[in-house]
């Protein structure tokens, strides 16, 4: 079946060739059922001369068992996780059911699935066959994708194979090969024994697709065959190859003896190609082995000592759809029966299931403990299944309730925020717990972050809390947190302070009640109580995530900075892999607060990986607003543009006030460093605007002002610095004064500017070293232009000295342009021309870690990829940075 995939064979070959010289490659090849995909799959196991083949095949029935087919497909390298790291190990062990341990968080297991691959490829090149993944289980899919996407250097093959429009699972982020029909040439040489106008017949009816033709023609009556009958018995009307194709196994099945249809039946419904437990279960029904022979010499499945194998998925989707409903009731009954071990205990139920027609408590109950098992290896999506068939064999409303409602959470959880929505929509109210409703409230909430507003998702959860009330505190105070989180992501300062005065002696929210209400020294005050909470052992995680908030709100960045690194630390050591993306989003922006761009762009960089990996949309734009900053300040055009239209595509729509507001500034920072002052005076007012209140602007006010006097209006500067001012007196924050000076001397007349710059100055010490150079270049601009020349020598020099250690291009520009303009000429000396920038982001990245000391392994955790690629990226940076070991590196970077 291969004849005319010249073009697909070589793109096979080509990746082989390639990872048998160390490159690493993925495919996903598509097409209609029969088309010739597994056939292409084949062609390249047997092409893997000297490399080790792993491969499995998804079966429908099996979709909803979490991690099996991953077991599947790492059957036969189960020795390699004891080479794992301890963690990653415990994973794997976890989720293959050979231990009970709980799996904290699926990012590792994504890890450990991406390391164990390469352990694998260690011995030689490897190719991974994932054949008809629409029905792997997707927990399966979604880790073995993750490794895939991550491949460089090891030397692997991941090639996956999926039928188009036949649901399931769903694969993202591979490079696409459409497997399209056949030509007629070579259409016709696999019916070519046909006579002439049966054959043209037959080609016309296949459309190209390879496994119909040879169906189609096998199918063919002997007077047919021969051609004394027109072609005119087979159907009139086209229909599509499926269909084609499944009426063409129908029929074989329909021509086999009775207790042959049966055996297929079950064969079919299980999902082990166990041949003796198939064979426990017939005999259930007076059937034996001998009843597989019509089956076995009519090429519809292949036999061996220990398995059974359908030729291919249609035959075994036909064997089981051919067969009344009764029969495949009884079918998975009598599996069900000698599943009779604990190992196999998910498989029971699953069977148990389908063979009930009705509620049936007992089932409901196996379901749910499958769904608790699976939640526990962060199987979300099979968790959620298992969860939403416990619910439809429910009778009782509550309970029914409370299963959908954590069907529609594990829903959530996997990314299936539409399947999410659904689910709740089936919930029949009122529900009578507080808790239930709470979860059911925070369901609605992040289907309405998904896909609509956070001020929505943030007045759910409020009308939640009127309706719990004081009844559960600790319900009440978990649903107004979370109220908070969304409020401030909406940029709504009413909805914050409406939350806050919900419970404003709740330590957590006095703070907003307070700071919202401009009691700013009282929600101080209110900030150091909640600081004393957070510190101990068993403070809440959104206790010490919202206390970082905070800090970041009153630009005490420094606080902010701590905090966060501790949320980060946290969510890593007690796998809250859901919130790390948020803790990094905290960590990256407290660091660009605090000038340190490179560590931003790496934090928010994992941040957006994270967050790609869990599907959190949501918490993706802001940190592509984040990373479109530092882009920003190196003059990264381009990026920046992309980075901020990418963000603001999803925040406009969904009025997130804040991530709109951080994308907006970062287009406004790019424009003021390239001297396109009143385009970012136009972005950066905007920005403002998006945020309805004066504390959610004060982090683009300073550039305001700059763009506003640059451009020539300084009048619209007036305000934003009386507001700078006003909060800098308030917060007691040395760095938002030296902002708070620096835009005083902009706006002041000439012989009022230089005490607020030279005091701007002396409080930049210790805080953000871009900020000081800023203030550096607008004060010897000043200079420059009262005619001082001499004396803005040295700030101009300041300036551009810092600006190129930052990388800070358009601004290092400028600031030589004003040297020049001043009398002194200075050549670039920085990252422009440097060894540094001749490397490439990803090795940047690497180079960066690695001089810090850490090892390959730790380095490939956290940039989420291979060891073996890390060493792949040092090997190729070295000779880049004119070095020969890592003991280098520090000294180097730190030049």
């Amino acid at each position: 079946m291969l004849q005319g995939r010249t073009v697909e064979r070589d793109r096979i070959d080509q990746m082989l060739v390639g990872a048998r010289r160390g490159t690493s490659s993925a495919l996903l090849i598509h097409g209609e059922a029969g088309i010739g995909k597994t056939s292409l799959l084949d062609y390249a196991a047997e092409r893997a001369e000297g490399m080790r083949v792993l491969r499995v095949e998804g079966i429908e029935s099996e979709m909803e068992l979490a991690f099996g087919g991953l077991h599947q497909l790492f059957l036969p390298v189960m020795d390699v996780l004891d080479m794992l790291p301890g963690p990653q190990a415990t994973a794997m062990k976890a989720v293959f059911g050979l231990t009970e341990d709980v799996v904290r968080d699926r990012f590792t297991l994504g890890l450990a699935v991406l390391t164990t691959l390469s352990e694998v490829a260690g011995e030689g090149p490897l190719l991974c066959l994932v054949d008809d993944a629409q029905w792997i289980d997707q927990p399966s899919v979604d880790v073995l994708t993750f490794a895939a996407r991550r491949l460089r250097a090891e030397g692997i093959v991941m090639i996956f194979a999926v039928r188009d429009g036949a649901g399931g699972a769903v694969v993202n982020g591979l490079p696409g090969l459409l497997i399209e029909g056949l030509d007629r040439a070579a259409a016709a040489t696999l019916v070519r024994d046909l006579p002439p106008y049966v054959m043209e017949r037959i080609i016309e009816e296949a459309q190209g697709n390879p496994l119909a033709l040879i169906e189609l023609s096998a199918v063919l009556t002997p007077a047919q065959r021969a051609g004394h009958l027109g072609p005119l018995a087979l159907p009139e009307a086209s229909s599509p190859p499926a269909s084609r194709i499944q009426d063409a196994f129908l029929e074989q099945i329909g021509r086999l003896p009775e207790a042959t249809q049966l055996m297929l039946l079950v064969a079919a419904a299980d999902d082990t190609g166990d041949l003796t437990l198939v064979l426990r279960a017939v005999d259930r029904f007076g059937a034996a082995i001998e009843d597989l022979e019509p089956a076995e010499r009519s090429g519809l499945v292949f036999l061996s000592g220990a398995g059974v194998r359908f030729r291919h998925p249609l035959v075994r989707y036909a064997a089981y759809q051919e067969a009344p409903l009764v029969r495949r009731i009884a079918a998975h009954k009598a599996l069900a029966e000698v599943l009779d071990t604990v190992k196999d205990a998910h498989r029971r139920a699953w069977h148990l299931a389908a063979a009930s027609t009705g509620p049936d408590e007992r089932v409901a109950d196996e379901l749910e403990r499958v769904a608790e098992w699976a939640g526990s290896r962060q199987a979300m999506a099979s968790a959620s299944a298992a969860y939403e068939r416990a619910a439809q064999l429910t009778a009782d409303p509550q309970r029914r309730a409370r299963r959908l409602i954590c069907a529609a959470q594990k829903a959530s959880e996997a990314g299936q925020d539409e399947r999410c929505g659904a689910l709740a929509d089936q919930v029949t109210l009122p529900l009578h717990d507080p808790g239930l409703t709470a979860s059911f409230a925070r369901v609605r909430a992040v289907v309405e972050l998904g896909y609509g507003r956070p001020e929505t998702a943030g007045r759910i959860l409020v009308e939640c809390a009127d309706l719990i009330g004081p009844s559960s505190p600790g319900e009440l105070a978990s649903l107004l947190v979370d109220a908070i989180h969304a409020a401030l992501s909406s940029g709504n300062a009413d909805l914050i302070a409406e939350v806050g005065a919900h419970a404003p002696d709740l330590a957590v929210l006095a703070v907003p009640a307070r700071l919202f209400a401009g009691d700013v020294p009282g929600s101080l005050d209110a900030l150091h109580d909640l600081v004393r909470i957070s510190r101990y052992p068993d403070a809440a995680f959104m206790d010490r995530l919202m206390t970082g908030i905070y800090f970041q709100l009153v630009a005490d960045h420094a606080a902010a900075y701590e905090v966060a690194v501790a949320s980060v630390a946290q969510c890593r050591e007690q796998g809250i892999g859901g919130w790390l993306p948020t803790t990094l989003h905290l960590l990256a922006q407290a660091e660009l607060a605090l000038g340190r761009h490179d560590e931003a762009y790496a934090h928010a960089t994992e941040g957006l990986r994270l967050a790609e990996y869990y599907d959190l949309a949501h918490r993706a734009s802001h940190l592509r607003a984040a990373l479109a900053t530092p882009a920003a300040v190196q003059g990264l055009d381009e990026q920046c543009r992309k980075l901020a239209e990418e963000a603001l595509e999803y925040t406009r729509p969904r009025d997130v006030g804040r991530g709109t507001a951080d994308a907006l500034w970062a287009l406004g920072l790019l424009e003021l460093g390239l001297g396109r002052a009143d385009a970012a005076l136009e972005l950066l007012e905007s920005a403002q605007k998006e945020v309805g209140h004066p504390l959610l602007a004060l982090f683009l006010l300073p550039d305001l002002v700059e763009a506003a006097v640059r451009a020539g209006r300084p009048e619209r500067a007036m305000e934003p610095t009386r507001l700078l001012g006003e909060w800098a007196t308030a917060a007691h924050q040395s760095a938002l004064t030296a902002l708070t000076r620096r835009c005083l001397a902009l706006t002041s007349a000439d012989e009022e500017a230089e005490p607020h710059f030279a005091t701007a100055v002396r409080l930049h010490e210790g805080g953000s070293d871009f900020e000081r150079a800023r203030t550096e270049l607008l004060y010897g601009e000043w200079l420059r232009r009262l005619r001082r020349k001499i004396d803005a020598r040295d700030h101009l020099r300041e300036a551009l000295e810092t600006f190129e250690k930052l990388g800070a291009r358009p601004w290092a520009d400028r600031a030589r342009a004003e040297l020049r303009a001043a009398g002194e000429s200075a050549a670039p000396t920085g990252l422009a021309d440097g060894r540094i920038s001749r490397l490439s982001p990803q090795e940047r990245e690497v180079v960066r870690l690695a001089a810090t000391g850490a090892t390959n392994r730790e380095i490939a955790t956290q940039l989420f990829l291979s060891h073996r690629t890390v060493g792949h990226h040092l090997y190729r940076a070295f000779p880049k940075l004119g070095i020969t070991s890592r003991n280098e590196l520090a000294a180097l970077l730190g030049s």
